[in-house]
């Protein structure tokens, strides 16, 4: 990407408004009715605003930084680009876009999308090659206002509502966390849309205790109990713990005033301790933001030498998941605050088995996970995802090293990062319209190319807080 395509937080907003909401929503056949009215200056549903001046500029001229930086700006050309024109054509009569459904396929791939437009517009780092910014910000912001508005929070319409569902906590997250950091581009009524979305799936998750999700029943929030039994064989809950922890860490960080945000906090540190708990955890003596783990955990995620199963295997890339608790680095702090220190607990002992643990091949030797030396993956018992997941581990390598949770670990997660991320980068290089995948065998996954914007927009900021020191873990 040149130097005249990078676009300053500044110099996006000012196109933008130069252009005009109604003037946008013309050019993209919105309706002129949606034109976006000047937004007002008080916080919607006491949601704090980013402070962009106290986080300063990054210039991601870094190594690390370059790699990631490419990858965002790849990505998000191709989601709200050729993606998004090819899936939003029809508005509907009260001028949202349609997005086709309500399940995972209509709801978490636009909030993935929006995730990685956001933080390529706000940040500079967006490549207006083939769709100008200001043409970007109207269709993210097409993205984030319908996606809240159809919530339940604030919709009746059981034929377009989403939410209260086993993923819905996730969505609503990538939602939020897109809107937060679109504050500057929306309305007072998407202001509000967006905190009562993002309370209303907190609030849920506080209602659980420290055996089950939600409530007094259903889902637990372990694989095994104490006693070894197992709950849900084969399969690790820890995904689904981080998962809804990562909403419970946003609203608290964009709503910290709220009367009902030490309960979010507290539901978040539980989640994310019951999310990498192991048997060690359960007759040890640490505390961790307050929580003794011996007594509070009733059960365990991960085996003591730090690897997991899903779908009844041992699985690497649900090992990498945890990539959902580090981000919480970036978003308390992207609020000026410390993150808790429960998101990184066992990490070290996750990506150990990543890098060092041995395990037997077929024909008697023995391999890592990590295949030294290259950005090859070995998965033991088989990926039943595909082939290729290169940004997945570059990812978490990425988030590994700048959380500082390779200590003791050789090689280092900064040499891991250059090899997978240089292997992203390749997959890319196939490509002319900024996505990484070809052949369906790749990455069977529908939401395949929302999934690395995702991760590139959370890695981004990530890397961003770590290079201004100001992502801290307390």
């Amino acid at each position: 990407m040149t130097s005249s395509h990078r676009l300053s937080r500044r110099h996006l907003l000012g196109a933008s408004a130069a252009f005009g909401a109604a003037g946008a929503a013309s050019a993209l056949g919105l309706p002129a009715a949606t034109a976006r009215a000047a937004s007002p200056a008080a916080a919607a549903g006491g949601v704090v605003p980013i402070d962009w001046a106290r986080l300063g500029q990054y210039g991601a001229n870094d190594a690390a930084g370059r790699r990631v930086k490419a990858i965002l700006a790849g990505s998000s050309r191709y989601l709200i680009g050729p993606w998004y024109a090819g899936t939003y054509r029809t508005y509907l009569p009260d001028g949202y876009i349609d997005l086709r459904g309500t399940d995972e396929r209509a709801i978490r791939l636009p909030a993935m999308a929006a995730v990685a437009a956001t933080t390529a517009l706000v940040s500079g780092v967006y490549d207006p090659r083939t769709l100008s910014a200001a043409n970007a910000t109207v269709r993210t912001r097409n993205l984030v206002r319908t996606l809240a508005a159809r919530h339940l929070a604030n919709n009746t319409d059981p034929a377009t509502r989403w939410g209260n569902t086993w993923q819905s906590a996730l969505w609503a997250y990538y939602t939020a966390l897109a809107g937060w950091l679109f504050w500057d581009e929306l309305d007072g009524r998407e202001r509000g849309h967006l905190a009562a979305m993002t309370a209303w799936e907190a609030d849920r998750l506080t209602t659980g205790n420290d055996v089950h999700l939600i409530g007094t029943s259903g889902e637990q929030l372990y694989e095994k109990r104490r006693d070894g039994t197992a709950v849900t064989p084969g399969d690790s809950k820890a995904e689904e713990d981080n998962w809804s922890a990562a909403v419970l860490s946003l609203a608290e960080a964009m709503m910290p005033g709220d009367p009902r945000a030490p309960g979010w906090a507290r539901r978040n540190i539980e989640l994310l301790l019951a999310a990498a708990a192991c048997p060690a955890d359960l007759t040890g003596s640490e505390t961790v933001n307050g929580i003794e783990l011996a007594t509070w955990l009733q059960g365990t995620n991960i085996a003591d030498d730090g690897t997991l199963d899903n779908h009844h295997i041992l699985h690497p890339l649900y090992m990498v998941a945890f990539d959902q608790s580090l981000y919480e680095g970036f978003v308390y702090g992207l609020a000026g605050r410390p993150a808790p220190r429960a998101a990184l607990h066992n990490i070290n002992r996750v990506y150990s088995a990543l890098v060092d643990l041995p395990f037997t091949a077929p024909d008697g030797t023995t391999k890592t996970i990590y295949q030294p030396g290259s950005g090859e993956i070995h998965y033991p018992e088989g990926n039943d995802w595909g082939t290729h997941f290169p940004f997945y581990f570059g990812n978490f390598d990425l988030l590994v090293s700048l959380t500082a949770q390779d200590t003791g670990i050789d090689p280092a997660a900064a040499s891991w990062e250059r090899h997978h991320n240089e292997e992203q980068l390749r997959m890319m290089s196939r490509f002319d319209d900024g996505r990484t995948y070809g052949a369906s065998g790749e990455n069977t996954y529908y939401g395949r190319e929302h999934r690395i914007g995702a991760m590139a927009g959370q890695a981004y900021w990530t890397l961003h807080l770590a290079r201004k020191d100001k992502l801290h873990f307390a």
